[in-house]
C-alpha cells in the first residue's frame, strides 16, 4: 500500500485546479443583439385616405344642330382650342338660299306695308271731308296697314330663323379646352342634334371626385364643427384635401373641398364629396390631371396634435391585437400593447396609447425574442422609408 507524502497531495490538487477550464458565461452567449430606437414625438393631423377620380369642371358633346353634308375639320385633333374657335363647316348653300328667299319676302311685304301705310292715310285725309268715305271703307283701309305691319314682323323672325341655322353650319367651340378626335369625316351627312362630332373637356381647374364612408363622415363633421376651418375672400369656409397621382408616395397636391352631396348612397352606405384643384398646365399642351384619371386622395380628420410616433416595422400582432416589445433599464424586454394611429408617410406609425416619450422600443426582428428576454441593445436611429431606401440605394451595386 503507496503512501503519498502530505507534499504530494498539496502538488496534485494545485495542478488539477490550475487545469479546471474556465465556464463561459452562457446568459452573454445566449442574449441576442437587436436593434432598438427611442420613440419619436411630433406633431401630426389625422386623416384618411381615399381613391378618386378627376372630372371636367365642363364638358362639352359637341353635336350638329343642322342636318347637312361636312365640308371641313379645321382642328387638330387633340390640341386645345378656345371658345368661338371653328370646329366643323357644314355645307351652307341649302341655308343661305333659304335665307335669301325669306330675306326677300321681308322686302316684299315692307314694300306692301309701305302701299297700306300710304293708302290708309289718303283715307284718312278723304274721311275728313263729311259723306265723302264710310267708316267701314275707313276700318278696312286701317285693318290693311295693321296686316301688312304683321307680315313684315313675321317675315323679320322666319328671316332671323334662317339667318340662326345659317351660323350652325359653322360649328364653333362653346368652351375652352381639349378636344377629341374626329367622332365623323368630311363628306359624311350630319343630322340635327343627332350626330356627335367631337367632344371638349376644360382642364383648368379640375374637380376631384371620391366617395367617404359613414363613420369618416361623422368624424369629419365633427372636426369642422370643431374647428371651424379659415375663411377664404369670400367668406366662405375652406376645408383642404390633399392629392397624390399614382406614381407619387406622398400627396403633394392641395385642392379645397367645395361640394357634398346632400344624401348618403343607401347603396353603399357612402357619400360623394367633390374637391377643386389648379390644374398644372404647360403652354396648354401638356395637363397634369386629365379627365377620368385615378388619384389618391388624403382627407384630413383632426386638428394638429402631438403624437408618438415608432417605426410600423417594430409593431407586431398577437391574435388581433398590436404590441411592442419595450427594452427596460435592465436591458429586458417588457411586452407592450399599443392603440394604433395612422401610418404616416415616412412608415411611423402614430401610437394612440401604450407608450410614453423617452421609451426605447425593439425595430428589428421582433419575431426572435420574447417578453423577459434579456438582449444585447444596439440603439440606433428610428427607421423611416426614406432611410430604408437610402440603405437598399446604398446596397445596390450601380450598373
Amino acid at each position: 500500500m503507496l503512501r503519498c507524502s502530505a507534499p504530494l497531495i498539496t502538488l496534485v490538487l494545485l495542478v488539477g485546479i490550475g487545469c479546471t477550464p474556465k465556464l463561459p458565461n452562457l446568459d452573454s452567449e445566449l442574449s441576442p443583439r437587436v436593434q432598438i430606437s427611442e420613440v419619436v414625438q411630433r406633431n401630426i393631423i389625422d386623416s384618411v385616405r381615399f381613391t378618386g377620380r378627376f372630372n371636367a369642371i365642363n364638358y362639352v358633346n359637341v353635336k350638329a344642330r343642322v342636318t347637312g353634308y361636312l365640308e371641313t375639320t379645321p382642328f387638330k385633333e387633340g390640341d386645345f382650342v378656345k371658345k368661338g374657335d371653328l370646329l366643323f363647316k357644314i355645307d351652307q348653300r341649302p341655308y343661305q338660299a333659304k335665307y335669301n328667299d325669306v330675306n326677300a319676302q321681308v322686302k316684299l311685304f315692307q314694300a306692301k306695308l309701305k302701299l297700306a301705310k300710304a293708302d290708309n292715310l289718303r283715307a284718312q285725309d278723304v274721311g275728313k271731308t263729311p259723306g265723302a268715305i264710310s267708316k267701314q271703307e275707313l276700318d278696312k283701309y286701317q285693318a290693311a296697314e295693321e296686316e301688312a305691319l304683321a307680315s313684315v314682323d313675321a317675315s323679320k323672325a322666319s328671316l332671323e330663323i334662317q339667318k340662326i341655322n345659317l351660323d350652325f353650319c359653322s360649328v364653333l367651340s362653346p368652351i375652352d379646352g381639349r378636344i377629341s378626335k374626329y367622332y365623323i369625316t368630311m363628306g359624311n351627312i350630319v343630322n340635327q342634334d343627332n350626330t356627335d362630332l367631337t367632344t371638349i373637356v376644360s382642364e383648368n381647374p379640375m374637380y376631384c371626385y371620391f366617395d367617404i364612408d359613414e363613420r369618416t363622415l361623422i368624424k369629419l363633421i365633427r372636426t369642422i364643427q370643431a374647428e371651424k376651418p379659415p375663411e377664404n375672400n369670400k367668406g366662405s369656409r375652406t376645408y383642404p384635401v390633399f392629392i397624390g397621382l399614382a406614381d407619387e408616395k406622398d400627396f403633394p397636391h392641395q385642392a379645397t373641398l367645395n361640394f357634398t352631396n346632400n344624401q348618403i348612397d343607401s347603396q353603399t352606405g357612402s357619400l360623394t364629396l367633390r374637391a377643386v384643384i389648379p390644374n398644372k398646365i404647360k403652354d396648354n399642351k401638356t395637363p397634369l390631371f386629365i379627365q377620368g384619371m385615378f388619384c389618391k386622395v388624403r382627407l384630413p380628420t383632426s386638428k394638429p396634435k402631438d403624437a408618438i410616433l415608432v417605426s410600423d416595422r417594430a409593431i407586431g400582432t398577437d391574435q388581433g391585437l398590436k404590441f411592442v416589445y419595450v427594452v427596460n433599464s435592465e436591458n429586458k424586454l417588457e411586452y407592450r400593447r399599443v392603440t394604433l394611429g395612422e401610418l404616416q408617410e415616412d412608415n411611423l406609425r402614430a401610437i394612440n396609447d401604450g407608450l410614453k416619450l423617452g421609451e426605447k422600443v425593439v425595430v428589428a426582428g421582433i419575431h426572435m425574442v420574447k417578453s423577459g428576454m434579456t438582449v444585447i441593445p444596439e440603439v440606433v436611429q428610428m427607421p423611416t422609408v426614406q432611410m430604408m431606401n437610402s440603405q437598399t440605394s446604398e446596397q445596390t451595386p450601380s450598373k
